[in-house]
């Protein structure tokens, strides 16, 4: 064997290993997980933990910087490999540290320094691959750190809720446009993507003004009706085990990705409105947690090197979250509140149903390394 057959294969063997140093940073992004969704709950009357209920103000912030904007974070530190990156991950946990320990006020300027380093990581990426989904992804990055930073020199959450939303709803997309070179769309397609990523932005910058939050509906609409015009889902839902899975939780998060959307443009996002909750819940559980759900088979092998095996119990916290959100909605509609409280503990179910399946497949993964492997 020569020295660099050697090296690949001890380094080939290493990449091989759980990379159990990452676990600590994952867990800040749960803890926010579980503490912003205890949060909700207490704003809806449910007793909840003594930590939860005193963060109940920041319901928000803990599951879009604390929890979302780790995870991806982490996910955008492994993929360009650069410890520097690592920082991102470990500032939004420690802004969450921040609120459960006291010091929330903190809390903004560590998630806003958290953010900065993700869109640093971005742009360096964008350095290296200047390609348009890269470029969308990079926008998406800052959309956090301008909505951040926002909050952190005194506005209310609602009104940097359309930067938070776009960060996330970019981020989805411009991953979803990376893989659409297995169905590559026309350079008409791209032209509009593209438009349509402008004109989002547009939305945010002149947010304040009263049609503002209602072109960025009509532009989530338009936009879920181009993934799932040009998304590879629409063919790998013809297939079977974890691909139709994954296809089956983008194509229903473009359904909610649409609804939120759509109540939007109708409604507009005044807070504390029936309509103001339908929407933000449609897309932060409807859109993003499906993506989350149909993912994580791929990021938890990708960021902590272990195998999450395929079941069919996957589905079963995908099909609650759907229908507590359905109740939700029904509820907002027709100012019931009582489905409302309900749909939102049933949501809390499926989130905790997905954690748990999804630490099952780990340990089946562990124990049968012969049936590893990942589809998207």
């Amino acid at each position: 064997m020569t020295p660099e057959a050697g090296r690949a294969g001890e380094r080939t063997a290493r990449e091989r290993r759980p990379a159990w140093w990452r676990v600590p940073l994952l867990a800040f992004g749960f803890v926010a997980l579980f503490a912003g969704v205890g949060a909700g709950l207490a704003r809806l009357g449910w007793t909840m933990p003594d930590v939860a209920t005193g963060a109940a103000a920041l319901h928000g912030p803990l599951m879009v910087c604390g929890f979302f904007g780790v995870v991806i974070a982490l996910e955008r530190a492994v993929a360009i490999g650069r410890a520097w990156a690592y920082a991102g991950p470990l500032l939004a946990g420690l802004g969450t540290a921040a609120v459960m320990h006291g010091a929330a006020p903190a809390a903004p300027w560590l998630y806003l320094a958290g953010s900065v380093v993700l869109l640093a990581a971005s742009l360096d990426v964008l350095r290296r691959q200047r390609e348009l989904f890269m470029l969308v992804i990079a926008v998406a990055a800052g959309c956090w750190s301008v909505g951040t930073a926002l909050w952190a020199a005194g506005a209310a959450v609602h009104q940097v809720v359309g930067w938070w939303l776009g960060f996330l709803v970019l981020t989805i997309a411009g991953e979803r446009l990376e893989l659409s070179r297995f169905m590559p769309p026309s350079r008409g397609a791209e032209r509009l993507f593209a438009a349509l990523v402008a004109a989002a932005l547009a939305a945010l910058v002149l947010w304040p003004q009263p049609w503002a939050p209602r072109l960025f509906g009509v532009v989530l609409v338009a936009l879920a009706a181009w993934l799932l015009r040009h998304d590879i889902a629409r063919r790998t839902v013809r297939q079977r085990g974890l691909t139709r899975f994954i296809a089956v939780c983008l194509l229903s998060g473009y359904f909610w990705l649409a609804t939120g959307g759509a109540v939007i443009a109708a409604a507009g996002v005044e807070p504390g409105g029936a309509a103001y909750d339908a929407a933000l819940h449609a897309l932060l559980l409807g859109f993003v947690f499906a993506m989350v759900f149909g993912h994580a088979p791929i990021i938890f092998p990708a960021v902590l090197r272990v195998a999450v095996p395929y079941h069919p119990r996957f589905y079963v916290p995908l099909v609650l979250l759907h229908a507590s959100l359905a109740l939700r909605l029904l509820g907002d509609a027709s100012g019931q509140f009582e489905w409302q409280r309900w749909g939102a503990l049933l949501s809390a179910l499926a989130l905790l149903g997905f954690i748990a399946s999804t630490a099952a497949a780990v340990v089946q993964g562990r124990r049968s390394p012969a049936r590893r492997g990942t589809a998207r």
